[in-house]
């Protein structure tokens, strides 16, 4: 009867990718059916650590945090837990050997959410590891199954492809990040002077990410390639709408991509994948 509660579990971590992201959603239905449920594991734990720091204001986020911590290390030394989320997240992490460290740096930079931080370049690079790379670092595992030569060789690429994700991020909830959460993540940047040609500086070290980031997912397994493939793709529209509008117009909105133009993005990079790119 085990089967049938790591069955819901997984089904928690796939409903809360869907309730939370379209795109990391339509991202994962384009990997081989036999990585989708690990990947919405590790989706599924991020986003409540996320939602922990991000939108629980009227809770004590400090102590959620450390029971979150508590609770995630206890189900993978006991290796069952009665949070679905955190039994398919042990599972997976069980299953692909991921290395703890990557949960650690990872924990590690949603507790630096909890704290009012004047950012310079290391503690920038340092959050960005933790908060972006090692999830893709994490996903990476899981898309070569444990082959360790594989593993090193893309691993350079995954973490610049999760920087140039969350960099993206950072641009498009600049908004509520500075208004609602009181944070300023790009390092020595004093919001007062976030012009046009800040914005352009930021943007040009995106995509040089983004060109190097490319080279690895052209050599992702193909259970896997497509999925990634999508999801850059997405991210690059999203970015490129980000750099048609002014520094002032972030601080006004957020700037999304809409569910149709989702679906026509991932129609045309089908047919470019099939056709010409891999």
């Amino acid at each position: 009867m085990k089967k049938l509660f790591d069955q819901l579990s997984y089904t928690v971590s796939k409903e809360t990718t869907k309730q939370y992201s379209t795109s990391f959603s339509m991202g994962i239905l384009a990997l081989s059916s036999a990585i989708r449920n690990p990947i919405y594991a590790i989706y599924g734990y991020v986003r409540l650590a996320d939602e922990i720091v991000d939108s629980f204001h009227d809770y004590d986020k400090e102590k959620l945090l450390c029971q979150f911590k508590e609770d995630t290390f206890n189900a993978l030394e006991d290796r069952i837990s009665l949070n679905p989320i955190l039994q398919s997240f042990q599972e997976t992490v069980h299953q692909y050997r991921i290395d703890e460290t990557l949960i650690r740096q990872f924990l590690k930079s949603m507790e630096m959410d909890l704290q009012k931080i004047d950012y310079n370049s290391d503690l920038y690079k340092e959050y960005i590891l933790g908060s972006a790379e090692v999830v893709g670092l994490m996903c990476l595992q899981i898309f070569v199954n444990g082959d360790k030569e594989q593993y090193e060789k893309l691993k350079p690429y995954a973490m610049i492809l999760g920087s140039a994700f969350q960099k993206v991020n950072f641009l498009r909830d600049m908004k509520d990040d500075y208004y609602t959460l009181g944070r300023v993540y790009f390092p020595g940047l004093d919001m007062t002077y976030f012009d046009n040609n800040v914005k352009a500086s930021i943007e040009k070290e995106i995509e040089q990410e983004f060109r190097e980031a490319l080279i690895g997912i052209k050599m992702l397994p193909p259970s896997s390639r497509f999925g990634v493939y999508l999801a850059y793709r997405y991210y690059v529209s999203l970015f490129r709408k980000i750099k048609r509008k002014s520094a002032q117009n972030i601080l006004n909105g957020r700037i999304r991509i809409s569910n149709g133009a989702k679906i026509s993005l991932m129609m045309s990079c089908y047919v470019q994948y099939k056709t010409s790119l891999f």
